[in-house]
């Protein structure tokens, strides 16, 4: 049981039925924000408490809040989907809340439980309902609970006191193309996390150190940039906010292994679960770039894909590298790689039946 209860006083809606209407029918990603939002607040004193729903607007902080200055902060992404009865869902919640555990442990955060976490969904998406798409187009409302240092304090340590909230925005496709096949750039010059580092948890700063690659692959005319090991710059790691897949012309699906600096992504592990439903092959391991280039080339790898809670899954059709270019199979979408979105997803909207028991009603 819950031991924070999100109480909402005032109800009063900052956005009207025609302009929620409007934002709706193109919602684009994270441009729009509803009208709710969660909170509860920790002190190192007195654990957690006063939690509510407020109206959603400006925070206030002091020029000395410790996360201006530090950068300790988490946060997590999951989605709310309308199913064709009119209820709403979520979809593996619970993993959610112990990722922001162990980003909390990381970050010298205080955790949350995970049934608080649950809570503060249910209220946000309670208050917000009408924000929740209609269940006839792959659109959802995003949910976004963040943390952070919130102690009015300059010197070097942890927090003394913690602010929790979450915000919600209803949510279009992630890449404005929709799904179709990603160039993405292969940085030799920016990793995005160490050995040691907080690459394993999902904080700012990891995402704050992709930008530079992510303008670099602009540059290149490229969608996203894939990070290799900081170490010997030889392994894959990551793309700015995606983990990556690859298939092989005999059934495989490889994976990079968790290395402590790759994001263990919900939606990853979901994916390796769908795969062994339907018989491929998986595999987790060291993916070398300059064999799976020759992979490419020999076509011994016919697919690749990106994965997150905002893309879900997405075709990868083109790699390019100060080196040269390389297509991945004949630089589509690829079947298996559609087969699979199309699984999760209609799994997530509550097209097809859940047998793994991962959709969690908030309405």
């Amino acid at each position: 049981m819950s031991a924070l209860q999100f109480t909402q006083t005032d109800r009063t809606r900052r956005i009207g039925d025609v302009e929620r209407a409007q934002i709706l029918a193109d919602p684009g990603f994270g441009r729009y924000y509803t009208d709710f939002m969660a909170h509860a607040s920790w002190t190192r004193e007195n654990g957690w408490g006063g939690s509510e729903v407020i109206p959603f607007g400006p925070l206030s902080l002091s020029p000395a809040t410790a996360v201006l200055h530090y950068g300790q902060e988490i946060f997590e992404g999951l989605k709310a989907f309308r199913h064709a009865d009119g209820s709403v869902w979520t979809f593996r919640p619970e993993r959610n809340a112990e990722r922001l555990q162990r980003s909390a442990r990381r970050l010298a955060l205080p955790e949350l439980s995970v049934e608080d976490f649950l809570e503060s969904l249910k209220a946000v998406v309670a208050a917000d309902e009408p924000w929740v798409p209609e269940a006839t187009s792959e659109e959802s409302l995003y949910l976004r609970p963040f943390m952070f240092a919130s102690e009015e304090f300059l010197g070097v340590r942890t927090s003394h006191a913690v602010d929790y909230y979450v915000i919600a925005s209803p949510a279009g496709p992630y890449f404005p193309r929709g799904v179709q096949p990603l160039v993405v750039w292969i940085t030799d010059e920016y990793a995005r996390a160490g050995a040691g580092g907080t690459g394993a948890a999902k904080c700012g700063g990891n995402y704050a150190s992709s930008l530079l690659g992510k303008d670099e692959a602009a540059e290149h005319g490229a969608d996203e940039v894939l990070f290799l090991d900081s170490e010997t710059h030889t392994s894959i790691d990551e793309l700015s906010g995606m983990n990556v897949f690859a298939i092989t012309r005999d059934g495989r699906l490889l994976t990079p292994s968790l290395t402590g600096s790759i994001l263990e992504g919900v939606t990853r592990e979901s994916i390796l679960r769908l795969a062994e439903d339907r018989g491929l092959e998986v595999v987790e391991q060291k993916l070398v770039m300059s064999e799976l280039l020759e992979q490419l080339g020999s076509g011994e790898i016919t697919e690749m894909f990106a994965c997150g809670t905002a893309a879900v899954i997405n075709p990868i059709g083109e790699f390019r590298a100060h080196g040269g270019t390389w297509s991945v199979g004949d630089g589509g979408s690829g079947e298996i790689t559609l087969s699979l979105r199309q699984e999760l997803t209609d799994i997530q909207y509550g097209r097809i039946p859940d047998r793994h028991g991962w959709l969690t009603r908030l309405v």
